[in-house]
């Protein structure tokens, strides 16, 4: 009779702890469906010692640290918190190898951290981050975000300057090849996935005025402002567009 009520009593805070858990994530939910990064992470740090590496709720975690990077000034703390987020993206990779999203969140950790480190560092994340896009659409095809992060590896690579290329290749051995018609493609894949994402037109538009295609690159970059903001760094991706738009 003992053993049965230990049982019992051990299903009971199993299904109560899973109950909170599932609170815990749900409030962090909405609260980011509110673009509340600091309100959301409190409650996904909550949950994450109860999921026991729960690669969804890990991504969940890496993206609220990432995103918050865009309110952070301080350069120093900006870096910490994408390591941060690169941390629970790799446990969540780690978790889940087969999942697309998690060497997604990798790829896009990498990114945010590319101007805060040093410049051997940053070659190094650099070929990271297409390691990992490439990943991401290897495993799902139909990830938007993951074509979208490819075409930002090949605008950026495509885009340096002829010196800042020799001397990566000199001192680095250089970076595997890439092309504005490469990033071009990649936007344009993730526009047919997923048309009303600020990021890919805005970020199509200013690959068009990389290569010099100007209406083109207006009429990219002019749909991209009309959307409206869905996702906590659009504010900055339509400053980019300004930008450009104003340089056409």
């Amino acid at each position: 009779m003992t053993r049965l009520i230990a049982i019992v009593l051990g299903l009971m805070t199993l299904s109560a702890q899973a109950q909170s858990v599932a609170e815990l994530i749900a409030s962090g939910d909405a609260l980011d469906a509110q673009l509340k990064s600091e309100e959301a992470l409190a409650f996904y740090l909550k949950a994450e010692p109860l999921a026991k590496n729960d690669a969804s709720l890990l991504i969940k975690i890496a993206k609220q640290y990432g995103e918050s990077m865009t309110a952070i000034k301080d350069d120093e703390a900006r870096r910490k918190a994408g390591e941060h987020a690169l941390s629970f993206a790799q446990r969540a990779v780690k978790a889940s190898p087969a999942m697309c999203d998690a060497h997604l969140a990798v790829a896009i950790c990498y990114g945010r951290l590319l101007d805060l480190v040093p410049a051997r560092t940053r070659v190094e994340y650099s070929r990271l981050v297409k390691q990992s896009a490439e990943q991401a659409v290897k495993l799902d095809p139909r990830s938007d975000y993951a074509w979208h992060m490819l075409g930002r590896w090949h605008q950026a690579v495509a885009t340096m300057s002829g010196v800042t290329k020799t001397l990566v290749k000199i001192i680095y051995g250089g970076l595997p090849a890439a092309s504005l018609d490469d990033a071009m493609k990649c936007f344009q894949k993730a526009i047919e996935l997923k048309h009303d994402r600020v990021a890919h037109h805005i970020e199509l538009g200013r690959t068009l005025a990389f290569a010099d295609k100007n209406p083109q690159a207006r009429q990219s970059i002019e749909r991209g402002l009309s959307l409206p903001n869905r996702e906590r760094d659009d504010p900055e991706t339509k400053a980019r567009g300004r930008e450009a738009l104003a340089e056409l």
